[in-house]
């Protein structure tokens, strides 16, 4: 079974940042998007623009990461906005009722209980056989 890839491209602008992120946020690769988004704060960036038009997986760990980041963001005075996140990601974001910990970001409320609509499944991951370009484990 091929390993997850994860790339993470930083464009810089004075003290904001675009982050876009290409692949898939699971358990293996969320210490890089954590460490990636940590380095932009002790440089002095406060605005985290993360583009996850590319991202084709995140699951709870990788909100977990954004979590973290968006925490630590504040603390430094600055925004993480999280820009067109994959389907499954904007999913655990309104299960989880954590969408407002991400100002500026854009997640669709759930519509309401009993509405008569089931939920759409779960997409599973999918798997890759290219090469795997970073990881976590070149974050230690």
């Amino acid at each position: 079974m091929p390993l997850p890839q994860l790339t993470v491209y930083r464009h810089d602008r004075r003290t904001r940042t675009l982050i876009t992120l290409v692949g898939e946020i699971d358990l293996e690769s969320a210490p890089l998007v954590r460490a990636s988004l940590e380095w932009c704060l002790r440089e002095g960036i406060r605005t985290i623009d993360v583009d996850l038009t590319l991202v084709t997986f995140c699951d709870c760990s990788g909100l977990n990461a954004f979590l973290h980041a968006a925490q630590q963001t504040r603390v430094a005075g600055g925004t993480l906005r999280l820009h067109h996140p994959p389907p499954i990601l904007a999913r655990i974001v309104r299960l989880a009722d954590c969408g407002f910990l991400f100002p500026g970001s854009q997640f669709v409320p759930l519509p309401p209980s009993g509405s008569g609509t089931p939920a759409a499944p779960l997409p599973a991951p999918p798997h890759r056989s290219a090469p795997l370009r970073l990881s976590s484990r070149d974050v230690r």
